[in-house]
């Protein structure tokens, strides 16, 4: 399923800090192709050479990650790591390189040169994380996720809602876990909601409140224990986890108190197609949780349904 890579970096030292979590990451899910993208504006032309040896700099480090990753054996198939310079608007840029190299998914830190601003949500990375038909997956620069270690077991969270929207990240985050380095779990994820302020303004009573959540739970528990079957008959560990309160405020607080490797989740460009689509829920989880952030557009976001 990922075969081409694409590393956006933006000049910084705290976006270089990704590059080995990006090559153990690339050797883990078999990559083959890896490319990295340094975009300078049309002021910075006159230091070009500047900019071109950062983006070889960045690869080389990329390729000693790999090195290292393989304990010195040899690869069945060595993965190949290019790297690119171009000149105009970064997020434009970004998207041309994806589309041209074909790539699968982007890697991208979302801190930046200016300490948190020049590639934070709501610029750069959010305009590629709304354009881009290939998932889109986010660290934060200067974060150890903790990837390389070998020793450790890792979790793969991926919160759901019932809908189909919300589902169609499963397949993204099975393989994740089927890489070459096993010892992956999946938690799946459910947040049942208390009734909302108005249900309690037109008087909404605490017996009502808690029958709703009991509801809920039910629901989840049904909900969550058929897809956690599938995928352990497909050979993937799994577990669930029924929480209560704000939807992301949960996922959040979760994130953060267990170690996890990454948070999985469904986007869609339009606002109102479902209760995790960014600009809600999802854009909280971006800005709150400090583990990697892997995006996967829908179906219907892409037009395929």
């Amino acid at each position: 399923m990922y075969k081409r890579l694409l590393i956006p970096l933006d000049g910084s030292d705290l976006a270089q800090t990704v590059l080995p979590e990006a090559g153990a990451l690339a050797l883990d899910l078999g990559v083959e192709e890896i490319t990295l993208l340094h975009v300078c504006n049309s002021q910075e032309c006159d230091v070009v050479a500047l900019h071109r040896d950062y983006i070889e700099r960045a690869a080389q480090i990329v390729r000693h990650s790999i090195h290292e990753g393989e304990g010195g054996r040899v690869a069945i198939k060595r993965t190949t790591v290019g790297a690119e310079l171009a000149i105009g608007h970064p997020a434009e840029e970004i998207l041309e390189c994806a589309d041209r190299a074909r790539c699968d998914f982007i890697m991208m830190a979302t801190h930046g040169r200016s300490g948190i601003r020049r590639w934070a949500l709501g610029s750069v990375a959010d305009k590629v994380l709304r354009a881009s038909a290939v998932p889109v997956w986010l660290m934060r620069a200067g974060k150890n996720t903790g990837h390389s270690r070998k020793d450790k077991g890792r979790t793969i969270l991926v919160p759901l809602d019932g809908s189909q929207l919300a589902e169609s990240v499963l397949p993204h985050a099975t393989a994740l876990a089927s890489g070459r380095r096993g010892n992956t779990e999946i938690v799946l994820l459910a947040v049942c909601e208390p009734l909302s302020t108005p249900a309690l303004i037109r008087g909404a009573g605490r017996a009502e409140v808690d029958s709703q959540i009991a509801s809920c739970v039910t629901f989840n528990q049904g909900y969550l224990s058929g897809l956690e079957m599938q995928l352990k008959q497909a050979g993937v560990p799994a577990r669930l986890e029924i929480l209560t309160g704000s939807a992301a405020e949960e996922i959040v607080a979760y994130s953060n108190r267990s170690p996890l490797h990454v948070i999985a989740m469904a986007t869609h460009s339009s606002v109102g197609m479902g209760r995790l689509a960014y600009g809600s829920v999802t854009e909280k989880v971006l800005l709150g949780a400090s583990c990697p952030v892997l995006l996967v557009k829908s179906a219907a976001a892409l037009g395929l349904d």
